[in-house]
């Protein structure tokens, strides 16, 4: 189904690097920097999760850009053996793990690249939710902008019509005369306005970001976790290919994003939930009309944080954040962990890797919200 997708997208030459080597941190890496990560967690006041198709590879959707993922194949003339259905693909331990953090006010919020619709699926709520790619279970109005569940994926993507009338009328009883369109961009439209603004006033106001299963290559999504950082904030990668801002984060993980969590989780000491069907609002919208429309009043909530913290203060240059020399070992950690923290563990990248690790992006910003999609390699 990924693959549909990918093919119901506008013909594009630049899709990005493809096909980096996947790398692997040790385990007892793996263990040091996820008691690093929960103990950022833990003391941050305002965190905010970044998630992109790597967290979604193992309910069975392709990602894009691994070894094995869509556009990668697609040079080579192959597509994925394994695509799970958006309709039959269900959320992994990371969605659910990522619905409770917020639950427990441990994740403030949470900015996604995804249009599979998972994190809907796993009963997270709107107003904690940025959906910056759309979401193929939405459709959107073109007159009165609100959105509504669907019980089935969108036939099309690219923000086209579907010619079905407006739903309103059945959620609040006030009559629209606007028609239904998806919200799934193509490569040449904005970014939505709302989710956007949600989710850069976050990233700003956070004292932590953290990206997960994402190679940040799209523009202006990819740029969005380095506010935090601009404001003074933490900045944490989990992938397993290198990404652009590898150089810029104060901890990457190397390793799956389900592993990483489940250890965060042990660490502090918080039951995964498992994933019920009832709690889907995709199946809720089989027999009632639900709307899943950025609410007014939180949209206001976080612009004045953003106001109270963020204007008029002077933004941090994003510095690359040097390398440690002291290699972290087994359970062995300096005796200063905030320069374990601040400065990444020592890492072994191999000449061919750390030359792709340098993509350069441009970013073109049209306004602060409205600002299109875009890949530029050097």
């Amino acid at each position: 189904m990924s693959c549909n997708y990918a093919e119901g997208l506008s013909p594009y030459a630049n899709k990005g690097v493809l096909g980096v080597p996947e790398k692997f941190d040790s385990l007892e890496k793996l263990n040091t920097k996820c008691q690093l990560l929960a103990q950022l967690i833990s003391e941050a006041e305002h965190v905010v999760v970044h998630t992109g198709a790597g967290i979604s590879t193992s309910a069975g959707i392709p990602d894009f850009r691994s070894p094995n993922g869509v556009w990668t194949l697609e040079r080579q003339g192959k597509k994925p053996e394994n695509d799970t259905s958006f309709v039959d693909a269900v959320p992994t331990k990371t969605h659910m793990i990522l619905k409770k953090l917020v639950e427990c006010n441990k994740v403030q919020y949470i900015v996604s690249q995804n249009i599979d619709g998972l994190h809907l699926k796993s009963g997270l709520q709107r107003k904690y939710l940025a959906e910056l790619h759309g979401n193929m279970f939405i459709d959107q109005c073109k007159l009165c902008q609100r959105q509504f569940v669907r019980s089935t994926p969108v036939e099309t993507v690219g923000k086209r019509s579907s010619g079905v009338p407006c739903a309103a009328e059945l959620v609040s009883g006030r009559p629209c005369r606007g028609r239904l369109y998806d919200i799934v961009l193509d490569w040449e439209h904005s970014l939505p306005r709302n989710d956007f603004a949600m989710a850069t006033w976050h990233s700003c106001v956070a004292d932590l970001s953290i990206c997960l299963g994402t190679t940040l290559q799209i523009m202006p999504s990819c740029d969005i976790p380095l506010e935090t950082v601009k404001y003074g904030g933490k900045l944490v990668i989990c992938n397993l290919q290198p990404t652009k801002h590898d150089n810029k984060a104060d901890l990457t993980i190397n390793y799956y994003v389900d592993v990483i969590l489940e250890k965060v989780m042990s660490i502090l000491n918080i039951d995964i939930p498992t994933y019920c069907e009832d709690e889907n609002p995709i199946k809720k919208a089989r027999s009632a009309m639900i709307e899943w429309t950025i609410d007014n009043r939180d949209m206001l909530q976080i612009e004045k944080l953003w106001k109270d913290k963020c204007k008029g203060v002077k933004k941090n240059k994003v510095l690359i954040k040097k390398r440690n020399s002291t290699e972290v070992t087994g359970n062995e950690v300096t005796d200063d962990k905030s320069k374990i923290i601040k400065l990444e563990v020592k890492e072994e990248v191999s000449d061919d890797k750390s030359k792709i690790i340098k993509v350069d992006v441009k970013q073109e910003v049209i306004d602060d919200v409205d600002v299109k999609q875009e890949i530029t390699e050097n």
